[in-house]
């Protein structure tokens, strides 16, 4: 690219040029990393990475806390599982207002993180000092789940606001950290948690939660819109050869959607409903499967590391499924992860069955990988189809699903094992997971590449 003149106001370190493809999208170009961030943006990968980790604690690991909860607090299990229910409603409906306030400028993704970092601490000092049920729906449900919720969403627009042209694999390791950042917490929780100190470990954990996520939070910055990475030529695949491929496979979208005319494709509800499935089978087996090794005679260290295995796969899987959708291309992905989480259900059914603990293991291992890697393909997908400047309002309006699904996997589930039994559940998964996996065939990028090609140059904006 040939030398630009500066626009009106503009410093050297600030220059930049805007182009447009042939399907009119337009790229902001020419400005590096650190003279926007003052870091590499490797730091919005390692930084988000780290506060995903801290607030893993909060779903991933209160199946293994509810048991001293319950006998601590003398609530019944009905109690604690609408404890997590709140949170899961609160954590994923925050997301997309919260996505909106952040798009108008109102709140910055540094705000964000601030807030998150508190709601969080408050939420785990009302789980160990609500003096009833109210106090901790109140504080860890509604409080928690807003904290954790500003956090999560932050952190994963973020990842693809900064690598739009390879999002996948760093948008599957931050959303990884979701999940495996719980394992240690998992363990503590089985063995180390009990009725004498439960009120001083959930303060710690408390406070864990805040230093980590506030300290990552004050260094977080959004690129300039349609920005784009000054190595990597927006309009000429022949460039970088990892980007070029990624591109290949996951070109970006047609144009920068608002979320009214995202919702008007068809596509963000056929998202949202197939995100709905899977969230509420990871949801399902998240809940039920420790008591489900319980029912089947496995003893604790067992269910605990089918859980902790759950966590760990359920991370990592993410991390490993995003640098294949780099690859393999996204709804491809997808289609595959439900699959494999339909399989999951099945295996975990026919394992325990039988009393089979090593088979029970393997197929935990399978449920964990698939019921995680779905989220960072979704958190992939909605940019890549509607692209990154109302990201954080696209993505929200399809995790939003999650709503819906927490009481989907967690409510609906113990109503099918009320009446048809761990048989008749986690059948009813492995169908469901199938149904999604037939819904993802469906998904197409809202105006695909135009017949001339879509990185041919039209014309230049100096700005």
């Amino acid at each position: 690219m040939t030398a630009e003149p500066l626009a009106r106001g503009t410093t050297d370190s600030t220059r930049y040029r805007e182009i447009t493809d042939l399907r009119g999208r337009v790229y902001r170009v020419g400005e590096s990393d650190r003279q926007i961030l003052g870091l590499p943006r490797w730091t919005m990968v390692a930084l988000p990475w780290a506060a995903m980790l801290a607030i893993s604690v909060f779903e991933y690991a209160f199946g293994a806390a509810d048991d001293t909860l319950s006998r601590a607090h003398h609530w019944s299990s009905t109690n604690t599982f609408w404890v997590l229910s709140v949170w899961i409603f609160f954590q994923a409906g925050v997301s997309f207002p919260a996505g909106k306030l952040r798009e108008k400028g109102i709140l910055s993704s540094r705000a964000a993180m601030v807030t998150g970092s508190f709601c969080s601490l408050i939420g785990f000092v009302s789980l160990s000092h609500a003096p009833n049920v109210g106090a901790a729906l109140l504080g860890f449900g509604v409080l928690g789940g807003l904290g954790s919720g500003l956090i999560y969403s932050t952190c994963v627009n973020m990842v693809g606001k900064w690598y739009p042209e390879r999002r996948g694999g760093k948008t599957g390791l931050v959303n990884g950290a979701f999940a495996y950042g719980a394992v240690p917490f998992i363990f503590l929780f089985s063995y180390g948690f009990n009725t004498s100190n439960y009120r001083t470990v959930l303060d710690l954990v408390g406070f864990y939660v805040l230093a980590v996520t506030l300290v990552s939070g004050l260094f977080f910055k959004d690129p300039p819109k349609n920005w784009w990475p000054e190595q990597v030529d927006p309009l000429n695949r022949a460039g970088d050869a990892k980007s070029s491929a990624a591109l290949a496979k996951n070109p970006p979208a047609s144009r920068q959607y608002t979320p009214g005319e995202a919702l008007r494709t068809g596509v963000v509800p056929l998202m949202w409903f197939c995100m709905l499935c899977c969230a509420g089978v990871s949801i399902f087996g998240i809940s039920f499967q420790v008591p489900f090794a319980k029912e089947m005679g496995f003893g604790p260290l067992v269910a605990a590391s089918s859980m902790g295995v759950m966590s760990v796969i359920n991370g990592t899987g993410r991390g490993v499924v995003g640098w294949l959708s780099d690859r393999l291309g996204r709804r491809t992905t997808l289609t595959y992860v439900c699959l494999v989480l339909a399989v999951a259900q099945f295996g975990v059914l026919w394992a325990g069955e039988i009393r089979n603990e090593p088979l029970f293991l393997g197929f935990a291992f399978l449920s964990g990988f698939g019921g995680g890697a779905f989220y960072p393909l979704f958190a992939t997908l909605v940019p890549d189809y509607f692209g990154e400047n109302n990201n954080a309002s696209n993505y929200g309006m399809v995790y939003s699903a999650k709503l819906v699904s927490g009481l989907f996997g967690g409510g609906l589930g113990a109503v099918v094992i009320d009446a048809w039994g761990f048989v008749g559940a986690y059948t009813t998964a492995g169908v469901v997971s199938l149904v999604a996996a037939g819904l993802s065939l469906l998904l197409r990028q809202p105006g695909g590449p135009t017949k001339g090609g879509l990185f041919r140059r039209t014309a230049d904006a100096t700005t």
